[in-house]
């Protein structure tokens, strides 16, 4: 009985932690989606380029792809001088 007990108290904490992490528009963005990123170019995107999106590194394969697959979440603007070419 104890050991369900803390076995039921440990996954609650982990689910309240895990909850806990993302803002309701977050939530609601991940719930439109059956996947994290629409790629795994999206994936190393979004891990290239921070939440804030200061300091972003955007290349013309980046811009092409996004439209392609139809990326989602917060969009990172740059002006056309800050796209590099591949």
């Amino acid at each position: 009985m104890r050991a369900w007990l803390s076995l039921a108290s440990f996954i609650g904490g982990v689910l309240l932690l895990t909850a806990a992490c993302a803002t309701s528009e977050q939530w609601g963005e991940w719930r439109n989606h059956t996947t994290h990123f629409a790629s795994g170019t999206h994936g190393m995107f979004s891990m290239r380029n921070n939440m804030q999106g200061s300091n972003p590194r955007v290349s013309r394969l980046d811009v092409d792809s996004a439209r392609q697959e139809n990326w989602w979440g917060k969009a990172i603007t740059v002006s056309p001088e800050q796209i590099f070419q591949n």
